[in-house]
């Protein structure tokens, strides 16, 4: 079935202790399509400023990413600036010019407004709620968020967990939300807010996911190159919705493998600079990686 995604398209400008990438192409939507055309079709909604390159577009159509529904307007992209920390685990923000994203309002092309699955990148609550306004008869429809709308636009994030299947956050995120300092607690206590699942994320140790009717914490990929970690859970989330969006149907087996697919995409992000790595991914090179971790998990 087909997968929408609404979020930011972004030149991102990265530094690592392993080197510094200039103006890459980044964006939460963008690490999502990529990460999820491995799987199924994808269409992306987003907002460019007239300064992006012809050769962007090529990279997302021939990845197989529809993207009718990024509009152009002009001025510039989005651009954030960032440097991580020696171990990776940190990072401080440099510099962010939102630009053209900064009053993006998603319009939805008339002819994806029923598409079944749909993802709603890192955005404010307002903005994701006016693309299910949009939509029609969604099957399984999950967002992503972060601690600066927990903060500021709280009442708006907790009316969208009532219209959402699934929210996922990082392990801080889900303590502030739920005001829990236990993850256990916090993920239990963010299921009563509305969503059926909820996945949190422990960067290189993994991640959780709360259901009403099962708990399921899986190892990261264990992966020896980390060049950038940029991206990465917006690629776990796209490997998550990519594969459940190739299902017949979302039930807890098809969960706990995506789960996992989720796992093994973003472990491929991490291993080069922006969306390099993974644009040059695979499904053959996911399912091993989805075997590997499957042995890895067995073998503890």
């Amino acid at each position: 079935m087909s997968l929408l995604v609404v979020g930011s398209t972004a030149f991102d400008t990265i530094e690592t202790p392993h080197g510094t990438a200039v103006d890459c192409l980044g964006g939460s939507s963008t690490y999502f399509a990529i990460a999820a055309q491995l799987f199924t079709k994808v269409q992306l909604v987003s907002v460019v400023g007239s300064d992006f390159p012809e050769h962007h577009r090529k990279l997302l159509t021939d990845r197989g990413v529809d993207i009718a529904g990024v509009e152009t307007k002009p001025g510039k992209t989005f651009r954030w600036h960032g440097r991580y920390a020696t171990d990776m685990n940190s990072r401080q923000t440099l510099d962010v010019q939102l630009n053209t994203f900064g009053d993006f309002k998603p319009k939805v092309p008339a002819e994806w407004r029923t598409t079944p699955f749909v993802f709603l990148a890192n955005g404010s609550p307002a903005t994701q709620a006016s693309v299910l306004d949009q939509m029609h008869g969604v099957k399984f429809c999950v967002a992503d968020t972060m601690d600066l709308w927990i903060e500021h636009e709280k009442q708006g994030l907790l009316a969208l967990c009532k219209r959402i299947d699934g929210l996922i956050v990082n392990d801080s995120e889900v303590k502030m939300l739920t005001g829990k300092n236990n993850l256990i607690q916090a993920g239990r206590e963010a299921l009563k807010l509305g969503p059926r699942l909820v996945i949190v994320k422990k960067g290189e140790h993994g991640c959780f996911l709360f259901s009403n009717f099962f708990h399921c914490a899986l190892p990261a990929y264990p992966t020896e190159t980390v060049l950038d970690p940029t991206g990465a859970g917006d690629s776990f989330a796209g490997g998550f919705m990519g594969y459940l969006a190739n299902c017949e149907q979302v039930s807890l087996a098809n969960m706990k493998r995506a789960l996992a697919y989720g796992t093994v995409t973003a472990s491929l992000t991490v291993e080069g600079f922006g969306v390099d790595r993974l644009a040059r991914a695979d499904r053959e090179t996911v399912d091993r990686r989805y075997q590997e971790l499957q042995q890895f998990v067995a073998g503890a």
